[in-house]
């Protein structure tokens, strides 16, 4: 995988992301909203910001000490 597609890999997880932040807002704005649907909405955000954490390591060149 090369610079290119790992930025390209990013670009993706970093928009689902906000589109989950911007869901998240969404359903506990409406007033009733399911506790569990909210749940697994926050723990797909951490898992992608998790892989976009990893992604960044990639782009990151070794520093040897």
């Amino acid at each position: 995988m090369d610079e290119d597609d790992i930025r390209g890999q990013m670009a993706v997880l970093m928009q689902e992301h906000r589109d989950l932040d911007d869901a998240i807002t969404a359903v506990t704005r409406a007033g009733t909203f399911d506790l569990l649907q909210v749940q697994r909405l926050k723990k797909r955000k951490l898992m992608l910001k998790d892989e976009i954490a990893k992604l960044k390591n990639m782009l990151v060149p070794d520093i040897i000490a």
